[in-house]
């Protein structure tokens, strides 16, 4: 094997659990999600770290409650050389109570872009970003600034 086919091989495996991982949070399947991380489970949403499976489990718990319809779609992967950037797009109707806010019934629909963090073929964390000014202004609880 050469050291291109051993790079595509990797590449190959990370995208592999990357598409896991989506998968799985489109199951709803916080365990699912939680396990692809073998070692470090940490989960950050702008900036702000939940560290630990029992915080990433109340994290995405609490976000598909209030979002039971919750989806995302991985529309493009770059390979870096220690993980996958994802850039994809968030939807769902918040119908459930979320961040002590009532349910408005609104839909989302909000761009994200997730940096999935690896040694070699190992999951150690995900980083998201997004614009959550908009999914309140979407929910209707910030008002949209004309």
């Amino acid at each position: 094997m050469t050291a291109v086919d051993n790079i595509t091989s990797l590449r190959q495996r990370r995208e592999a659990i990357v598409r896991q991982h989506a998968e799985a949070e489109n199951r709803h399947d916080v365990e699912a999600t939680i396990a692809l991380a073998v070692e470090l489970v940490t989960w950050m949403v702008e900036g702000n770290p939940s560290d630990g499976g029992e915080a990433v489990r109340e994290l995405l718990q609490g976000f598909m409650h209030g979002f039971p319809d919750f989806h995302i779609e991985p529309t493009r992967l770059r390979h870096l050389d220690d993980g996958v950037l994802v850039e994809g797009l968030m939807t769902g109707t918040h119908d459930g109570e979320w961040a002590s806010m009532r349910p408005t019934g609104r839909r989302i629909e909000v761009p994200v872009v997730g940096i999935f963090k690896f040694d070699a073929d190992r999951l150690l964390c995900e980083k998201v970003h997004l614009d959550m000014a908009k999914v309140l202004k979407q929910i209707g609880v910030l008002p949209a600034v004309s």
